[in-house]
């Protein structure tokens, strides 16, 4: 292993964090900042003790309503709002596990997350009610059900998602109590509040399961990766020291909280440290500058896409962006043209890290007073990474590329009920068991990591991790699609994008548009294909394996032969 001997001076390479449950975090800012604001809303100021009551109430509700016991799953399916946050807090004071879904997930793949899980409860934004309906009374016996703009405050010339603006979309708002259906029981988050259930003693330990995100992997079935109290606040705590946050910080949310990234960088962070969130429910690029300058913004995690956005507004010179003192992000390498003007504009790095799903968020990030560009960084505290040869598995020597493999505390107990992959995710060197990344890169002189490629087939959309094989499965049902093989495109603006090679059956015949039309359809946003490329066949081994690697490298090499002197490189998580 590497020691970087750029560790940041003010730090100790070990951090004590917390032996308790998430929740506690709350609990104790909740009682030393009572009337402090947790929570900026477009205009509305919420509290932390309003933020813990609703929280209460809600964990109560869940407890003597919907009968969820310790370590039972609860869904929570929304975007960025203080129901979210709430809804987060809620589930862990039940004792109950956390399952974040990406709210830009259809039906069939929340039908795969709630049935995967084990889950009977949801909460859900009213917006996505119409994806949960197929499985109330199925899947599903219980499901709360909250309207972003009940609390909307006056936003004083901000600009507005248009989801605060919509008419509400699911019955139960029209319902005066709840409503049924197919026997599963729907209420309004609003009237939960007013039933103000009291929750039973918090027995939650830092061993039991605290969240299960579900990682794409490369397979076509999202796996659970299983998180501990004590595994997310680990991150929590180290992330605290390296960012200097305190109660002061002021943190815009524009990260996805249902990611591990906004999740713990953002919103766990901020709620242990007793800092305040400024959440936006939708990004736009104009409302986060006014945000900053109104509510005097510290501390921003962006990925690399949304500081494309922000840098390119005409106007960014005539807002006041001193309060920044932290700027970071992950998910997609920084282009370094782009690196350079945020640090000559806003006076202040852009501070790359790197995690997983299955390490809740960072194992490694930059010192920030010595930023590298287009880097991992290095190993947080109580963290150790080496690369290793994934033939012989054996390390290999400074600056040679291979597997990069990580060691610690954040690290997950395993893939929900799936035994055999959570065995081959390991490794054992040196009497210690690492977490095989699967993505390929190298450790300079410095002790900086750095990522090359990957070795599991991934789309890194955004930050968004896409399995080819998902989108694959998908494609088949198209009834006009014989084969397909899904890679990555290089996009300028989000790192990657899919593309589909396609096989159409005899006598049959699709359009590229109509194909990528019908994968809307049928999968989030963001996985489906951009692009389709008609092919004869695909190329196979002499197995009749195909060879995806072939029409990937394929790919790139067109990309390459076309790009600018200066391209825009894709990175990695």
């Amino acid at each position: 292993m590497t020691l970087s001997p750029f560790w940041p001076a003010r730090l100790s390479r070990r951090v004590a964090a917390p032996c308790t449950s998430l929740y506690y975090n709350l609990e104790v800012s909740a009682k030393r900042y009572p009337d402090k604001t947790a929570i900026e809303y477009y205009g509305a100021a919420i509290s932390y003790a309003r933020l813990r009551r609703e929280a209460d109430a809600l964990a109560g509700f869940l407890q003597r309503r919907c009968n969820v016991a310790r370590g039972d799953r609860v869904v929570l399916y929304m975007q960025n709002s203080p129901q979210f946050i709430a809804a987060y807090y809620a589930i862990l004071r039940a004792d109950a596990v956390v399952v974040p879904v990406n709210p830009m997930s259809l039906a069939s793949e929340l039908a795969h997350i709630v049935g995967d899980c084990g889950a009977h409860v949801m909460i859900l934004a009213d917006e996505l009610y119409e994806h949960a309906a197929p499985l109330c009374g199925d899947l599903l016996q219980h499901v709360v059900i909250a309207r972003y703009a009940d609390y909307l405050g006056d936003p004083a010339g901000l600009p507005l998602p248009t989801v605060l603006s919509e008419p509400p979309h699911c019955p139960v708002e029209h319902a005066t109590t709840a409503y049924q259906m197919k026997g599963c029981d729907l209420v309004r988050w609003a009237h939960v509040l007013e039933m103000s259930e009291p929750p039973s003693d918090h027995h939650s330990t830092s061993a039991d399961l605290a969240i299960i995100p579900y990682s794409s992997g490369t397979t076509a079935a999202p796996k659970g990766c299983m998180h501990t109290h004590r595994s997310a606040m680990h991150v929590i705590a180290a992330s605290i020291q390296w960012c200097q946050l305190s109660q002061d910080a002021v943190v815009l949310c524009t990260a996805p909280l249902f990611h591990v990234t906004g999740m713990q960088q953002c919103m766990n962070t901020a709620v242990l440290a007793g800092a305040t969130m400024v959440v936006m429910t939708r990004w736009d690029p104009r409302c986060a500058a006014m945000l900053i300058e109104r509510h005097r913004v510290s501390v921003w995690i962006a990925i690399a896409t949304m500081m494309v956005d922000f840098m390119s507004q005409p106007d960014l010179g005539e807002f006041d962006l001193r309060s920044l003192k932290c700027l970071a992000g992950g998910g997609a390498a920084m282009p370094e043209a782009l690196a350079q003007r945020i640090q000559s504009q806003l006076g202040l790095p852009y501070m790359e890290g790197y995690g997983l799903s299955e390490t809740i968020s960072a194992t490694h990030i930059n010192p920030p007073d010595r930023c590298k560009r287009q880097c991992l960084g290095i190993p947080i505290q109580d963290t150790e990474s080496l690369v290793i040869d994934p033939h012989t598995l054996e390390p290999v020597e400074t600056g040679t590329p291979g597997e990069i493999v990580t060691c610690g505390p954040q690290v997950f107990e395993g893939y929900w009920e799936r035994p055999d992959a959570t065995r081959d995710a390991f490794i054992e060197i040196a009497g210690r068991r690492y977490l095989r990344t699967g993505d390929l890169g190298y450790v300079d002189e410095d002790g900086y990591f750095f990522m090359i490629d990957r070795m599991k087939r991934i789309v890194n959309v955004s930050g968004y991790k896409v399995s080819p094989a998902e989108v694959e499965t998908s494609l088949f049902e198209h009834p006009a699609i014989q084969e397909a093989c899904v890679i990555a495109v290089r996009d300028p603006r989000r790192g990657e994008s899919v593309k589909a090679c396609v096989v159409l059956r005899p006598n049959c015949f699709a359009s590229e548009q109509e194909i990528i039309e019908w994968a809307r359809t049928r999968m989030a946003a963001y996985k489906v294909p951009q692009s389709v490329e008609f092919v004869d066949s695909l190329p196979r081994t002499g197995s009749g394996k195909v060879q995806w690697r072939v029409l990937q490298e394929r790919e790139f090499a067109r990309s390459d032969a076309t790009a600018p002197c200066t391209p825009c490189r894709p990175g990695a998580e």
